[in-house]
C-alpha cells in the first residue's frame, strides 16, 4: 500500500521537545488529525480507574498487535497485566488470578462485536505450604520440586455470532506458565525456563504465560502537573526495571481475519473476575492503551472498563471536548483547537481509511490490524508517521514509539507545521527478542548492588578478615568456607553478648544505692 504518512523523524527541538513530551505522555489522542488512527497518543494505561487500580491481577496494562517478523504468515498478541511488579517482591510473587477470565478479543468484520476469543484461565499449585518460600532451592526446570508455587493454565477459542457462543475448542490443556524471576541464585537460567513455557498446539497456534520486562517506555511524571509544571521532570523511562505478567499468543492470519479480501481485525484485551455467587463479570478492558487513563474522567472510568465496543458511543464527549488540551494550555499557553473536536471522532474510532479501516465499520475502541501488510525489514519506531505501514497506528509493535509519533501530529506535523518534537525517551531499557514470544526476560531480583567488599561470583567477605574465602578458592579449601564463615559468625556475636552483658553488670555495680 502507498504509505499514509512520510516523515524522516529524527531530531530533538531543546524547550518544545519537552513540552511536546509533556502533551504526548499526557496522552491527547490524535488531537487536530484527521487521518491519524485510534490511540495515536496513546501510552501506557497503569492503574487508569480507580477500582482496576487496587486489584492489580486483573489490571489491564497494555495490547500490542503486529504481523509476526519472522513468521508472516501469522499475527502475534501480547498482553500485559500487573503493572509496576518490583522484582523482588517476595515472598509472594506475582501469578495471575485464579477466579479470572483472561480474554484476548478478535472483531474480524468491523462491527464492533466480538468474533473470536481467547481465553486464557490459570490455576495455581503449592507443593508445601508448610514454608514461606516461592522456590526452596535453585530451580533449573518447569517441573523441578524446588519450584514450590506453580501455575498452570488452559487456552479455549471461543466463536461468536451477535455476541452469543457458538462453538468452543480448547488449544492448550494444563501448560505451565513461567515463573516470576526470583534471582540469579533461585533460577541461574531463567531463559531456559522461559522457553519450557512456550507452547506449540496442534492448530497452529504457539502460546506463553508468565513474567517478562514491562515493554512500554515513557516518563509518567507528567501526572505531577504535566512533568513539574516546569518540564524539570522529563526524560526519564519511569517503567525501567519493573516487570508485568504477560500472555503472548501466535495465531495464523487466516484464523482471525475475515478473509484474504478483508484482512483488518480489531482487537481489545478483558478481564472478568468471578464473584461469590460464581458468575463473572468484566472489570479491565484495554484496546489502544491510556484510553481510559487520560481521555476518559474519573466518573466514566469505572464504566468504561465493565463495557463493550459496541456500546461505545456513551464515550463520545470525552473525545469531541477533551480535557486535557485545556490543562496543556492553561500551564503552557498552548492554545487548545477550537471544540467540538469532530475531526477526532472518525480518527479515534474506526482507523486510517486506505490502511486498517474495515468496510461498513462501526465507530468503537479498538486496537485495529491489517493483517496483509507484511512486517518491515526495517522497521521505523515512527511507525506509519515515518511511512512505515507495518507499525503503530497499524497494530502496535513493540518498539513503536507512540508517545514521538503521536507528539508531532498532535503539533501540526500533517497539517504544514513540521517538527521533530518526542519525550526523550525513544527505546526500551532492555532490547526486545527476535522470536516469540518477544518480550524482554524479566528482570531479577536479585539486581542492584552487592554487599560491601564483594564481587559477582564471589561469596561475601566480611569485617572478620581473610579467613572468609570465596568458594573455590585454592586457599583455606572451600569446603571448609561455610563452617569458617558459620565459626566466625557465632564467635562475634558471643564475643559481642559477653561485652554487653559485662558493660551492664559492672554499671549495675557502680550504681548508687
Amino acid at each position: 500500500m502507498t504509505p499514509v504518512f512520510s516523515r524522516s523523524g529524527t531530531g530533538r527541538a531543546g524547550l518544545v521537545t519537552l513540552i511536546c513530551g509533556a502533551l504526548a505522555a499526557g496522552g491527547l489522542t490524535a488531537a487536530g488529525v484527521a487521518t491519524l488512527a485510534p490511540g495515536a497518543a496513546s501510552a501506557s494505561s497503569h492503574r487508569e480507574a480507580p477500582l482496576i487500580s487496587g486489584t492489580p491481577q486483573y489490571d489491564n496494562t497494555d495490547l500490542y498487535a503486529f504481523v509476526s517478523p519472522d513468521k508472516p504468515d501469522t499475527t502475534t498478541l501480547v498482553a500485559n497485566w500487573i503493572p509496576f511488579e518490583e522484582p523482588a517482591g517476595g515472598p509472594n510473587f506475582y501469578t495471575f488470578a485464579d477466579d479470572a477470565q483472561y480474554d484476548l478479543h478478535i472483531d474480524n468484520n468491523g462491527d464492533a462485536q466480538g468474533d473470536l476469543v481467547f481465553r486464557y484461565t490459570f490455576k495455581t499449585h503449592t507443593k508445601n505450604g508448610d514454608t514461606f518460600l516461592y522456590n526452596t532451592g535453585p530451580v533449573t526446570n518447569l517441573a523441578d520440586p524446588d519450584l514450590n508455587i506453580t501455575q498452570t493454565y488452559d487456552l479455549d477459542l471461543i466463536r461468536l455470532k451477535n455476541g452469543h457462543e457458538m462453538s468452543s475448542t480448547k488449544l492448550a490443556d494444563d501448560v505451565p506458565a513461567a515463573p516470576s524471576n526470583v534471582g540469579k541464585a533461585s533460577m541461574p537460567d531463567y531463559g531456559k525456563l522461559r522457553s519450557q513455557a512456550v507452547y506449540k498446539s496442534p492448530g497452529g497456534t504457539t502460546t506463553f504465560a508468565g513474567q517478562a520486562d514491562d515493554p512500554f517506555f515513557l516518563d509518567l511524571r507528567v501526572f505531577d502537573l504535566l512533568y513539574g509544571g516546569n518540564l524539570s521532570e522529563v526524560g526519564r523511562d519511569t517503567l525501567k526495571g519493573y516487570n508485568v505478567n504477560t500472555i503472548a499468543l501466535q495465531v495464523p492470519n487466516d484464523l482471525i481475519r475475515e478473509s484474504a479480501h478483508q484482512p483488518v481485525v480489531g482487537i481489545w484485551s478483558t478481564t472478568q473476575r468471578r464473584n461469590a455467587q460464581g458468575y463473572y463479570s468484566q472489570v479491565s478492558r484495554l484496546g489502544n492503551p491510556l484510553v481510559n487513563e487520560v481521555v476518559n474522567p474519573q466518573k466514566d472510568k469505572d464504566r468504561f472498563n465493565a463495557s463493550q465496543p459496541a456500546y461505545d458511543g456513551q464515550f463520545l464527549k470525552n473525545v469531541t471536548n477533551p480535557e486535557l488540551p485545556k490543562l496543556i494550555e492553561s500551564i503552557y499557553k498552548i492554545k487548545a483547537p477550537a471544540e467540538p473536536r469532530n475531526d477526532l471522532v472518525d480518527v479515534f474510532l474506526k482507523g486510517v481509511k486506505g490502511l486498517n479501516q474495515p468496510p461498513k465499520v462501526k465507530a468503537s475502541e479498538q486496537l485495529r490490524l491489517n493483517t496483509s501488510v507484511k512486517p518491515s525489514m526495517h522497521p521505523k519506531r515512527l511507525g506509519v508517521l515515518d511511512g512505515d505501514n507495518a507499525g503503530f497506528p497499524n497494530g502496535r509493535r513493540l518498539t513503536d514509539d507512540v508517545i514521538d509519533e503521536a507528539l508531532q501530529v498532535v503539533e501540526g506535523e500533517l497539517v504544514g507545521s513540521k517538527n521533530d518534537l518526542g519525550d526523550a525517551v525513544d527505546k526500551n531499557d532492555k532490547n526486545f527478542e527476535k522470536h516469540f514470544p518477544y518480550v524482554a526476560e524479566p528482570t531479577a531480583g536479585s539486581r542492584g548492588r552487592l554487599a560491601k567488599g564483594t564481587t559477582a561470583g564471589t561469596d561475601v567477605r566480611s569485617q572478620l578478615g581473610d579467613a572468609l574465602q570465596p568458594a573455590g578458592s585454592s586457599s583455606g579449601g572451600s569446603g571448609n568456607t561455610m563452617l569458617i564463615a558459620a565459626s566466625a559468625a557465632s564467635g562475634a556475636a558471643g564475643i559481642l553478648l559477653l561485652v554487653t552483658a559485662f558493660t551492664w553488670w559492672r554499671r549495675r555495680m557502680q550504681r548508687a544505692y
